[in-house]
């Protein structure tokens, strides 16, 4: 059985036609019939039903398919992931969630460069959960991000638990508990702007999970495209807003920050990295990262996760 058999299998389940696959596969039909034949002799299986339209598998044909793609997916991934390790030596790509500019991640960055100079940096916006399948698939080397998202093929490495803080704007009632703080119970009656508005799980999907963990719900959340325009509804006096400690640097004028008494409000900040990746960009940048933090003056996790 070759790769190519199971690219004819698994188009032509997906078109649902032995003329379109044949189409996108750019062959001839007979041609491809006849693959599709000789991959049912060799398993000794009827993958498709007779005579049916549009095109049906079979019960095992069903199940033969579900195979065949993650087949071929653990082998696009496994090359694609084999050519950038080959290659990191000259390019490593670095996915981040756009949060972290206000935090340590551009220092970390900056002396990574200064300290490699023969290797070029290239930076990628992209969220937590989108860095997960670009580092199987190889568009990314290494990713920071704000998310707990489990996968076997990614080592993740929780690296600080930021506080969050409560952002209102200066003439809020809330503005008098800013050296006292306060609990996210007292905020539930509040419009609170969450964000990003993106694929899900996201920035918003850990505030909502916080409330939920402390048996909170929040009677009026809205979601907004992203931090810069709920920090700016908050500054009109439109509502508040929850945010990670370090974006308090964005200084937008007539917000006060709150600090906020839970223990369970933070947002965890963790690298991750592909798991059977042994690259000397890891253990370098994980170096750049110790420095910072020390230089800072802010405690370095780094437990495994």
């Amino acid at each position: 059985m070759e790769l190519r058999h199971l690219r004819y299998f698994v188009t032509v389940v997906e078109e649902q036609s032995i003329t379109k696959a044949a189409e996108k596969l750019c062959i001839a039909q007979p041609p491809l019939s006849r693959q599709i034949q000789k991959l049912e002799e060799e398993l000794g299986i009827l993958l498709f039903e007779r005579g049916s339209r549009p095109v049906k598998t079979t019960e095992a044909g069903q199940f033969f398919y579900q195979h065949a793609v993650q087949i071929l997916t653990h082998t696009a991934q496994a090359t694609s992931m084999a050519k950038r390790i080959s290659s990191v030596n000259k390019v490593v790509r670095i996915g981040y969630v756009s949060s972290l500019l206000y935090a340590l991640l551009p220092l970390i960055i900056f002396l990574f460069r200064q300290k490699n100079p023969d290797t070029e940096v290239e930076l990628i916006e992209c969220g937590t959960k989108d860095q997960i399948e670009a580092l199987k698939l190889g568009k990314i080397d290494i990713g920071f991000g704000r998310l707990r998202i489990s996968d076997p093929a990614i080592k993740r490495i929780l690296m600080r638990k930021e506080k969050l803080l409560l952002a209102v704007h200066k003439n809020h009632f809330l503005a008098q508990y800013i050296e006292k703080g306060v609990y996210l119970s007292e905020i539930t009656n509040e419009l609170i702007f969450s964000y990003p508005a993106s694929q899900k799980p996201n920035f918003s999907t850990l505030i909502q999970s916080i409330f939920t963990e402390l048996g909170l719900v929040p009677k009026n959340m809205q979601e907004v495209r992203e931090i810069h325009m709920a920090l700016g509804l908050v500054a009109s006096g439109e509502g508040i807003c929850l945010i990670p400690e370090s974006a308090s640097e964005i200084g937008m004028r007539n917000l006060v920050y709150i600090p906020i008494l839970d223990l369970e409000a933070y947002s965890p900040i963790s690298m991750s990295v592909r798991n059977m990746d042994q690259s000397a960009y890891i253990p370098n940048i994980l170096e750049c990262v110790r420095e910072v933090f020390e230089a800072e003056g802010i405690a370095l996790l780094m437990n495994a996760d």
